[in-house]
Parts: C-alpha cells; sequence; structure tokens
C-alpha cells in the first residue's frame, strides 16, 4: 500500500487457476498471505499496447484481475469493472467517497473500501450492492479474504473483521493509530502495520493480540508473510523480517529512501522498491544483497513476481520488467506520467495505472 500523494506453493498456483476461469480468489498482492506471486505468464516483450483506458479522474488504487475483467477504483468514487481483452467499460459502481484502494473478490462478491467511511460487498454478476458495513473514518486498506471472513484497516485506528456473506462485524482491533496497510492473513495469524509505527500479530478467530513490533516510524507497506517470517517496509528506510511465531526481528536492512512498497516472496528472495529510486532482492531469510537496480524515480509500486521476472513501476513513468534471479534488465514500457500504483500480469499482458487516471495493457 502507499502513501496517498506521494504513495510457490499448490495452494497459490490452484488458487490463481480458479481466477484465471472466473472463479476462486483475488486480491491485492495476489493472495491472503501476499506473496505478490502469480502463476500467469507474462508477455515477453513490452512493445505492443494492446489497449488504454482513460477514467475522469485520479487513480490511486491497484489493478485486480479476475476471468475476464480488470477492476480499478477511482477517485470520482467509482469502481469500474473493464473487459480484459478491449478496455471497455463494462460497468461501474458508485460510491460516496474516493476508491483509493484494490478490490478483493471471493466467490463471486467484490469487497472495497471508500473514503465515505464504508466497505462494499457488490455481485460481480448483477453489480448490485449485497451489503455495506461502516466504520468512523476512510477505508484506504485493501480487503483481504480468508475462509469466509473480510479483514481490512480503517483511518479510524481499527482493524476490522467481517462476515463475508453477512457484513456482520465479527471483532475489530484497536491499533491506537490510522491503518493504510492491507493485512496479511496466514496461519493462525493477521499481520497488519499502522501509522503508530507497529507491526501487529493479530489471532484472526478472536481479534487478540498476539505481539506487536514497534519500528516507532509510519507503515504503509503491506506486511507479507512466507513460511515462519514477515516482511515489511517503514518510512524509517528498512526492511524487516520478524519471526511470525515470537515477533523477535530476524534482519533488517536500510535503504536511502523510505518504503512504501510492499515486498513479493518467491523462492530465495524478497522484493521490493524504495523511494530512494531502486528494486532490490534480499535474501529472505539472511537479509543478504542478491542484486538491486536503480530507476529514475522513487518506487511506490509494489512488484509482481513470474517464474522468471519481476514487473514493478516508478515514477520516472516505466513499467520495468527484470530478471527475477540475477536483476537483470529485460524491458521497460514507458508513459507520459507518473506511475505509483502496482501492476497485473494476466492474459499475457501487464496492466498498470497512472496517476493521472490512464489504465494501460501492455503486451
Amino acid at each position: 500500500m502507499i502513501k496517498r500523494g506521494s504513495v510457490v506453493s499448490l495452494l497459490i498456483a490452484l488458487q490463481l487457476l480458479l481466477t484465471a476461469c472466473g472463479g476462486g480468489s483475488a486480491m491485492f498482492r495476489e493472495d491472503a498471505a501476499h506473496s505478490g506471486v502469480t502463476q500467469m505468464k507474462g508477455p515477453v516483450t513490452l512493445d505492443r499496447l494492446a489497449w488504454k483506458f482513460s477514467a475522469p479522474d485520479k487513480i490511486y488504487a491497484s489493478p485486480i484481475v479476475s476471468g475476464d475483467t480488470v477492476y480499478i477504483g477511482c477517485k470520482d468514487g467509482h469502481l469500474y469493472a473493464l473487459d480484459l481483452e478491449k478496455g471497455h467499460v463494462k460497468w461501474k459502481f458508485k460510491t460516496e467517497g474516493n476508491v483509493e484502494a484494490a478490490i478483493a473478490i471471493q466467490d463471486g462478491t467484490i469487497y472495497v473500501g471508500s473514503w465515505d467511511k464504508y466497505l462494499y460487498a457488490i455481485d460481480a454478476d448483477s453489480h448490485q450492492m449485497k451489503w455495506k458495513f461502516r466504520t468512523e473514518d476512510i477505508v484506504y486498506s485493501s480487503p483481504t479474504v480468508s475462509n469466509g471472513t473480510v479483514y481490512f484497516g480503517s483511518k479510524d485506528n481499527h482493524l476490522y473483521a467481517v462476515d463475508a456473506e453477512t457484513g456482520h462485524e465479527v471483532w475489530k482491533f484497536n491499533a491506537k493509530k490510522s491503518i493504510y496497510t492491507s493485512p496479511a492473513v496466514s496461519g493462525d495469524n493477521v499481520y497488519i502495520g499502522s501509522l503508530g509505527g507497529e507491526l501487529y500479530a493479530i489471532n484472526k478467530r478472536t481479534g487478540q493480540e498476539q505481539w506487536r513490533f514497534p519500528v516507532r516510524s509510519p507503515i504503509y507497506s503491506s506486511p507479507s508473510v512466507d513460511g515462519s517470517l514477515v516482511y515489511f517496509g517503514s518510512d524509517n528506510k528498512y526492511m524487516y523480517a520478524v519471526n511470525t511465531r515470537t515477533g523477535q526481528e530476524v534482519w533488517r536492512k536500510k535503504t536511502a529512501g523510505k518504503i512504501f512498497s510492499s515486498p513479493s516472496v518467491f523462492q530465495k528472495a524478497v522484493y521490493f522498491g524504495s523511494s530512494d529510486t531502486y528494486v532490490y532482492a534480499y535474501d529472505k531469510s539472511t537479509g543478504a544483497r542478491h542484486w538491486e537496480y536503480k530507476t529514475n524515480g522513487a518506487v511506490y509500486s509494489s512488484p509482481v513476481i513470474t517464474s522468471d521476472s519481476v514487473y514493478i513501476t516508478s515514477t520516472d513513468g516505466n513499467l520495468y520488467v527484470f530478471n527475477n534471479e540475477n536483476g537483470a534488465f529485460r524491458w521497460q514500457y514507458k508513459v507520459d506520467d507518473k506511475l505509483y500504483s502496482s501492476p497485473v500480469v494476466a492474459d499475457g499482458k501487464v496492466i498498470f495505472v497512472s496517476l493521472g487516471g490512464e489504465v494501460f495493457a501492455v503486451r
């Protein structure tokens, strides 16, 4: 998750296969644990624009693809559903506030937060609202759906667990400061960072705090869980790896800029961007640097990883593709605007958005 105005296992394979077929789930960072890894095959070259859609206002949200549809929120208060093949608007849903976070979709229901303080559940077939859940402030956190529960944060300082079918509150947890990050769900816990500078592990069934890890600097980077470690970045310029059971630091590495980028974890490495203009790959166990690549702008977006490539955008207006093993530059695609949000790979295309409100699909 980025700051506004600045901003693989068999199970994963099965989830993403179902998504490609129009069922299952799709959400920010690809899955509930926020691995950032997709089983979709990316394009071999980025030399052709498949389509472009121009929204009527700015876009801060990252696109999400499910089946043959691209979902994207806009500052004009609408959630847009675009045709994956042609890019035209299939339908749109209006809220009463900015929609600046990625959606989640599970079993035919779309979940999306708005600056009007509500989380909405929308039927993907009828496009009608099923229910809405009110918080006390804007919802900037992208929802995560796991085992029939929707987890999301609000600027009102709370992490919420809501029944995915009924919209009834299961529990809420007071983090004392605003939550902009998207919760990662793995094992028995939900992991969330707050602007108060603490990463929390919360029991996903009871809402009880298991531990907290203080960094004393705002956290906009959504956590990613891989095995016994949870990874996240902070305004203090560090990327952290913390033990999921004990809440103890395993390693931390400092960059030269604030980290809004949410990390992705694949095989032996954790990947992320920094506002210092670099894209990094660190060893996920030790924090040793595998490789780095300098772009010409701050990197607020979060990387998407395929079997052989890393896709990430920069405020220099480029979508970059690197070899995920050694960081070798592969391709880039340039647009005439700043890029803050994260790309998504689907149907042999990369879909990404510019701050000005244009959605691009390149292959």
